[in-house]
């Protein structure tokens, strides 16, 4: 696997946005949206309303992805 961020787009709430992730990150993303039984972009849409102004999109949700399986470990 690359290590190397992979730039995809997403629509949040109507605007297309490109967000770069490793692949591993997209992976787990992916698995959490279709456990959470919703699509990708409703998922990015949450984590982008919740994430304020000081932090970058791909950073919000690489930590939401690291919460949420520390989350399941404990």
């Amino acid at each position: 696997m690359s290590h190397r961020p992979v730039k995809r787009s997403l629509t949040l709430r109507g605007h297309r946005t490109s967000v770069s992730l490793e692949t591993e990150f997209w992976e787990a993303f992916r698995t959490i949206a279709a456990e959470q039984g919703q699509p990708i972009n409703a998922l990015a849409a949450e984590i982008d309303a919740a994430r304020g102004t000081e932090m970058g999109l791909a950073s919000a949700i690489r930590l939401y992805v690291l919460r949420h399986y520390r989350d399941r470990a404990t």
